[in-house]
């Protein structure tokens, strides 16, 4: 009995050292959790003994029982490097079609393959949602990989251009009629901003603004516009402008009140340009839509005693955009910013979580499957319910303490060596009865 409760002594201090050891190993391993052997003593009778007198049989492992705190942060610069602080775990797909066949894991070390989808270390898919790119919010809950196109948006004509501005009470007044673009000395301001043709082609367009001479009109001011192709700067005119150059170029007005604020712009009607393309203001634009058109909207623009200011100049239009940028906030949304300057939720990084942790079953890889002792998944979204949120930028390490796991190393290493003199104490007593004559 003394040799079988010893070495029941001796495989549990060989578990504990196994267990610990692999703590230790993996002491830098991202998203790994700390196991701890847990034991229960062995103790059986039978009806015909006293269970007063009945000594323990030795001791079993019960379990390797892990412990799921959470580990200290590594910052990185890679935006998709995730951490969950928190509750809650990253799915991970084996393959990219067959979204049911998934892991869990709390190792946030993502990166983009050749197709631009997010994948870890082990070429497996990170799970997310699908999200509406104007409200940001999930349109549905079934996971799938995330993917990151490299290139965004067909290209779009520009066809409504936004200005507002401040022109200054005080500008030096000048004659209209002789504007002239290639002579500074014609007009008093001048700004531009790029607009794009059907085939996405970028054109400059520049807007100039001379204040009138006339007395009996002080607070107008005469507005016209060029676009500069390759061929170089071209000018275009308003369709039923009210401004006309002595070269006959043709613009329009706006009038102020005496407080500064907008009285008029071409006279109520709207600002309207020729058509683009060789039969009207004559750019080339190189198979491009030449009967595109541009309507200008000038939003509440003034005139007050304080320097030229420009407070918008945009337009509508787009061309196709090159990928610059991913930042992924703590909802875990995927923010793309593209070279055209638009900004596009890509989708949600998917987070699960289960009733047991314990429950869950070890696969490798600082991952764990799901089992009916674990209790079914739960999808969700970071900062929703129990999930906890997403950093990007930030790796979660091992929750291994080396000091704890080193102490823990030594007294696995002195009950084992308890366990051995026990065996041997045992061992001797054995021999030294059977050498009684």
């Amino acid at each position: 009995m003394g040799f079988n409760i010893a070495l029941s002594g001796l495989g549990a201090a060989q578990k504990d050292m196994n267990t610990t050891s692999n703590n230790i190993s993996n002491a830098n391993t991202y998203g790994f959790k700390e196991s701890r052997a847990e034991f229960g003593d062995v103790y059986s009778t039978s009806i015909f003994s006293n269970s007063k007198t009945t000594n323990g049989t030795g001791v079993q492992t019960s379990t390797v029982a892990q412990q799921f705190h959470e580990g200290s942060s590594i910052y990185t610069n890679n935006p998709l490097d995730l951490r969950i602080s928190g509750n809650g775990f990253f799915g991970v797909s084996n393959d990219k079609l067959q979204n049911n066949d998934y892991h869990l894991t709390r190792n946030g070390a993502f990166h983009l393959d050749k197709n631009n989808d997010i994948i870890n270390s082990e070429g497996q898919y990170l799970l997310g949602y699908n999200v509406d790119p104007d409200t940001q919010q999930v349109s549905s809950y079934e996971p799938q990989s995330l993917n990151v196109p490299d290139q965004f948006g067909q290209p779009r004509a520009s066809e409504n251009v936004d200005i507002g501005l401040n022109l200054p009470a005080g500008g030096e007044e000048k004659d209209p009629a002789q504007f002239n673009f290639e002579d500074p000395e014609t007009y008093n301001k001048q700004t531009s901003a790029t607009v794009y043709d059907s085939l996405g082609q970028p054109y400059k367009l520049s807007t100039y603004y001379v204040k009138g001479n006339d007395p009996a009109n002080p607070n107008s001011w005469s507005v016209y516009y060029t676009m500069t192709d390759p061929e170089g700067e071209k000018p275009v005119n308003i369709q039923g402008g009210n401004a006309t150059n002595a070269a006959g170029q043709v613009g329009h007005t706006i009038d102020f009140n005496s407080d500064g604020s907008v009285n008029s712009i071409n006279g109520g009607n709207p600002i309207v340009t020729d058509a683009l393309g060789p039969a009207g203001a004559g750019l080339e634009m190189n198979g491009a839509d030449g009967d595109q058109q541009l309507t200008l909207n000038f939003d509440n623009p003034t005139q007050y005693a304080a320097p030229f200011e420009m407070r918008k100049f945009t337009d509508d239009g787009a061309t196709t955009g090159y990928l610059t940028k991913v930042d992924i906030d703590p909802k875990g949304t995927i923010m793309a910013t593209y070279s055209n300057g638009e900004n596009v939720a890509l989708g949600r990084v998917a987070m699960v979580r289960v009733a047991n942790q314990q429950g869950l079953a070890q696969v490798g890889n600082t991952q764990w499957d799901v089992t009916q002792d674990s209790g079914d998944p739960v999808f969700g979204e970071a900062m929703q319910g129990a999930f906890g949120q997403v950093k990007s930028g930030t790796i979660e390490q091992s929750n291994i303490d080396m000091t704890q796991e080193l102490v823990d190393l030594i007294t696995a290493q002195r009950n084992f060596q308890a366990n051995s003199r026990a065996l041997e104490v045992s061992n001797q007593m054995q021999q030294n009865i059977l050498q009684i004559r």
